[in-house]
């Protein structure tokens, strides 16, 4: 029997949810997902309050291109941030290749050369984790087009320590096996389009 594909959420999401302040996004991606990135940055007001923290799966030993082409598309500041700068409210702050990007207990960003984790390095996982354990029900964890199944986990911790979880939908993903497996395992509060993606976050509060 074919898999049925998940369908994308209902548009409007539920009033408790809708209604919430983030103090922090993150986002993760693979193949596929710096499309929707470009789509969802770009979609960011000047006013966007929220911290926004992108991990992406690159070649460790190439440098990065994606702050200056993002900074091209977005309102907000975007950077690449360095081992213990804090993470600051509307910026966009972007994984270095090479290094695990993570949220310290006093919300400064760490950088770690640790193991891959899901054979990546950065990873969405390490990101999501961190940042689940600092900012619990004010965090908002993004999860796009990708190849593996580097970022579930982390969704699912972040779901569990009272923060919110949106997919892409799987059927407009260049890769979909990432959110996919998000939500056959059950790591999915919400699945939208790229658009609806777009919308629902330059639509969030502005206050916390």
């Amino acid at each position: 029997m074919p898999r049925s594909t998940p369908q994308p959420a209902a548009d409007p999401q539920p009033r408790a949810k809708a209604a919430r302040g983030y103090e922090l996004v993150v986002i993760g991606g693979s193949a596929g997902g710096i499309e929707v990135l470009n789509v969802l940055l770009g979609a960011l007001p000047a006013g966007f309050a929220p911290a926004v923290m992108i991990v992406t799966h690159l070649p460790p030993d190439s440098p990065s291109y994606l702050v200056d082409a993002f900074a091209h598309r977005c309102a907000l500041p975007v950077i690449e941030p360095d081992a213990g700068e804090r993470i600051m409210p509307g910026r966009v702050h972007i994984a270095p290749p090479g290094y695990h990007m993570l949220v310290e207990v006093d919300r400064t960003v760490a950088l770690s050369t640790g193991a891959a984790v899901r054979f990546s390095r950065p990873s969405i996982d390490v990101l999501f984790d961190s940042a689940a354990a600092v900012y619990g029900e004010r965090l908002l964890a993004i999860l796009l087009s990708g190849a593996n199944d580097d970022g579930v986990q982390g969704l699912k911790r972040v779901r569990a320590l009272g923060g919110t979880t949106w997919v892409q939908a799987p059927d407009t993903a260049g890769s979909p096996e990432m959110p996919r497996s998000a939500i056959e395992r059950g790591a999915a509060d919400f699945i939208y389009t790229p658009e609806t993606l777009a919308r629902r976050l330059a639509a969030l509060p502005a206050s916390f």
